[in-house]
């Protein structure tokens, strides 16, 4: 099984969001803060844009922007409310980069509407929670139906919301 970035992103987030993902059940076209995401991610840093999409073994990643001078992946994102999604989302990256023999990667999430820049390295303990959370994902995913709802303050603002709690 392929694991992307986006998996990552939301096993961290919600695992009932990665279950429909994963299940192709797709809400994000009718959120307009999705739309809103997407525009700035595509309108910012013009000059430098240069998404890179790699798939290396079972690992996917779609970087932004990688730096290769200065061994920087650079991932745009809207707000900082899933700061820590965004951080691992950016450190599984710095790991598949790792794997494809790239040392000394660092990574960077710039949030452009709040003018603030994340720095982000991976070390040991990063290394085996993304092998414990690759071997999860899968678990996650082949249920036959999606966990449960998490209920948090976040859902409110949430594509799945009317698909969770309606």
């Amino acid at each position: 099984m392929i694991i992307s970035g986006t998996h990552i992103n939301y096993y961290n987030h919600c695992k009932r969001h990665l279950w429909f993902f994963a299940h192709h059940i797709f809400m994000e076209h009718t959120s307009e803060l999705v739309a809103l995401g997407k525009f700035i991610s595509e309108s910012t840093y013009q000059r430098e844009k240069h998404e890179l999409h790699l798939i290396y073994g079972e690992d996917e990643i779609i970087i932004d922007f990688y730096d290769p001078k200065n061994k920087r992946i650079h991932e745009v994102k809207k707000s900082n409310k899933m700061e820590e999604t965004h951080i691992w989302q950016v450190k599984f990256y710095i790991y598949v980069l790792e794997k494809m023999g790239i040392k000394g990667v660092t990574g960077e999430i710039d949030y452009p509407k709040l003018r603030q820049k994340i720095d982000v390295i991976l070390d040991d303990n990063d290394r085996k929670r993304i092998e414990e959370i690759k071997e999860e994902i899968p678990k996650i995913i082949s249920n036959d139906i999606p966990p449960s709802v998490i209920n948090k303050s976040y859902c409110k603002n949430c594509s799945y919301y009317e698909l969770c709690y309606v």
